[in-house]
């Protein structure tokens, strides 16, 4: 082979693997939290977000069932969880027995509108769907409103642009969350965080700082989200190409920290997701995944306990 012509058997091989192999390599990541009182048990939280599912895709719904077995004590859905007009009932299947459990979630833009082609160009250069005037806004054509009523009938709570609280293992989770702001849906307020619960937790799809920023604010110190899939398409010993919201590269997956002036810091965790559009199923050095949390306390020392 002529070496001018290796770098685009590189590309076209990564590209190969990255569509065929990585798109399809479901991981489980398991992070620790140091978020709960000193000499708290811990609290095992399950984080899914963006599964973008088609009724076909069934390694990965399949892959989803089966982490019931990790029998978390609640269950974190931050959005984007449709890609097809007929997937709710797959969606379902695939959660299974997780819907049985204390669940919140919050909707993204891909449980209102169904994915469409795009200039990849675009997003590489900082696109976001969003125009200067405000949103591009369409009908909403995909069926959020049954994937909601079948939600809340297993249980899980809605957390769009409202608060609420669940008593999980013997502890008070206070929660509040917003619709999307990718879609420019959220409405944030100014209520602070309840400090008679054990834990207060700011959820939404997207991590615009707008949002990070208020939360910090007002005192949540756990805060979650996705909508980045991590990059989507990393360069090893760089990261993130992106992150399609004004969220630095840098925190496009994992758990960091946000902090505004002086205000005590938030965890932040920005999960990498599940899925992908149907138009851009490519992975690379970014596996699709959902994190298992693990929220502990910690002593005087600084250590987890």
């Amino acid at each position: 082979m002529r070496p001018l012509l290796w770098p685009f058997a590189a590309a076209a091989a990564g590209l190969a693997y990255g569509a065929i192999y990585e798109v399809r390599a479901f991981t489980l990541r398991r992070v620790f939290v140091p978020v709960l009182a000193p000499g708290s048990e811990p609290l095992r939280v399950l984080h899914l977000s963006d599964t973008h599912m088609t009724p076909d895709q069934h390694r990965k719904q399949q892959w989803l069932r089966g982490l019931a077995d990790l029998q978390p004590d609640v269950v974190v859905n931050t959005g984007d969880n449709l890609a097809h007009l007929d997937a709710v009932p797959s969606v379902l299947r695939a959660y299974g027995d997780l819907l049985d459990l204390p669940g919140v979630f919050v909707f993204g833009s891909n449980d209102y509108f169904s994915p469409t082609r795009k200039n990849p160009i675009n997003y590489l250069t900082g696109g976001t769907g969003v125009t200067v005037g405000g949103p591009v806004r369409r009908h909403h054509d995909l069926p959020f409103d049954e994937l909601r009523a079948a939600f809340t009938q297993r249980g899980w709570t809605d957390l769009t642009n409202r608060h609420d609280a669940l008593d999980i293992a013997g502890r008070r989770l206070a929660f509040v969350g917003v619709d999307d702001p990718h879609l420019e849906y959220d409405v944030l307020d100014d209520v602070p965080a309840d400090r008679s619960a054990d834990l207060a937790i700011g959820v939404a799809h997207a991590p615009y700082l707008r949002v990070l920023d208020r939360w910090n604010e007002l005192g949540y110190p756990l805060i979650m989200a996705g909508h980045t899939h991590g990059g989507q398409l990393r360069i090893p010993f760089y990261g993130a190409l992106v992150t399609n919201c004004d969220l630095d590269r840098a925190r496009a997956r994992g758990l960091h920290t946000h902090q505004v002036g002086s205000n005590e810091r938030s965890w932040l965790h920005v999960s990498a997701g599940l899925g992908t559009s149907p138009y851009s199923a490519v992975r690379f050095a970014c596996r699709p995944e959902a994190t298992l949390l693990t929220l502990t306390g910690i002593d005087s020392s600084g250590s987890l306990t």
